[in-house]
């Protein structure tokens, strides 16, 4: 599956000792053009490792519907099908994930839709060739994008792609859907300690007795150096979006490689979006919306989510700046001796 549109550096650390018998027993694997990691507090290696090895192949089987990439995925076999006017029954995960993407892009007022595979791939071969997409090509490509020419039918669990030529990505909101999948099926397997990133996109459930919680870091904008503090999460999913590793610059210009829905055009602001939410599908979506709607609009559409918060860091004159909705900073686990940063 396409690696994830908002790449950064994001990475976790946790307390080494357990209370009472727990260890920690971690494993990863390449999934999702991404390293999987899931970490395990089990009292016993073997079990963990059952665990993990059913989670990876519940990974496999998510992949094989959610992705762009493999020609016989169940998302390519429903895009075959735009502009025939059939309506295709699709499977649970598929038809949920819809669902998901179609609430995220009228919440986010169309800042969010995964209807835009044809312009996100120009901007794909764009960055490649080191130039901007030819504006005739863009313009016909926005023709096959808008979230209202998915049609979806709730009572036949049923799709029906209005268009010829739609075809749908999934990059902003599968692997934070596959993250949460999978801690639920280890929380059911009976691992309710356990950790999913999948490619940044965590989902940090319980830890054992004694622990305070999963301490996660977050990078700069343009930056792999990390803020001064750390996030101290429990029960919680959290993801940044960002452009540190996938970005065009032509002419003294950056080019995200995150593309407004709107204007199918690549983003030029330096941001980097962290959320923390409930679950992780809420998290990686609502990531790429605050990285396109205005810094105001997003602190307020993030509003509408109980139990989840935003950071937007922002270069201001090559100084980051932080705007805050009002319980992220309740979430930092204080680091001593290091340097403050500007923050409004």
């Amino acid at each position: 599956m396409l690696k994830k549109n908002a790449i950064m550096f994001l990475f976790v650390t946790m307390c080494c000792i357990a209370n009472g018998q727990y260890k920690k027993f971690a494993f990863q694997k390449p999934k999702m053009g991404s390293p999987f990691n899931i970490v395990i507090y089990s009292t016993d290696s073997v079990p963990a490792a059952k665990a993990a090895k059913h989670a990876f192949r519940m990974i496999d089987t998510l992949n094989e519907i959610y992705s762009d990439y493999l020609p016989t995925s169940e998302l390519n076999r429903l895009c075959a099908t735009s502009g025939t006017g059939k309506w295709v029954k699709v499977s649970e995960p598929l038809f949920t994930i819809l669902q998901k993407a179609r609430f995220a892009s009228q919440v986010s007022l169309g800042s969010f839709d995964v209807t835009m595979s044809p312009v996100i791939r120009l901007w794909r071969t764009a960055r490649k060739e080191k130039r901007l997409p030819a504006k005739d090509s863009l313009l016909e490509a926005m023709k096959k994008v808008g979230y209202k020419l998915v049609e979806i039918d709730t009572v036949q669990k049923a799709v029906r792609l209005q268009k010829t030529g739609i075809q749908l990505d999934l990059g902003g909101i599968a692997k934070g859907e596959t993250a949460q999948r999978v801690y639920s099926r280890l929380s059911g397997l009976g691992f309710p300690c356990s950790l999913v990133d999948a490619g940044g996109d965590i989902v940090a459930g319980e830890v054992p007795a004694g622990l305070p919680g999963w301490r996660v870091a977050i990078n700069l904008p343009e930056s792999e150096e990390l803020m001064n503090q750390q996030l101290l999460l429990r029960n919680k999913a959290v993801t940044t979006s960002g452009d540190l590793y996938q970005y065009l610059e032509l002419d003294g210009v950056r080019y995200s490689h995150i593309i407004d829905p709107l204007t199918g055009r690549a983003l030029t602001n330096t941001r980097n979006v962290t959320v923390i939410s409930g679950d992780g599908t809420t998290a990686d979506w609502l990531t790429k919306a605050c990285s396109i709607l205005p810094v105001k609009k997003a602190l307020k559409l993030v509003k509408r989510f109980p139990s989840t918060e935003v950071q937007i860091a922002v270069l201001e004159n090559n100084i980051p700046v932080f705007y805050r909705s009002p319980g992220f900073t309740k979430y930092f686990q204080p680091i001593k001796n290091l340097e403050k940063l500007s923050s409004k």
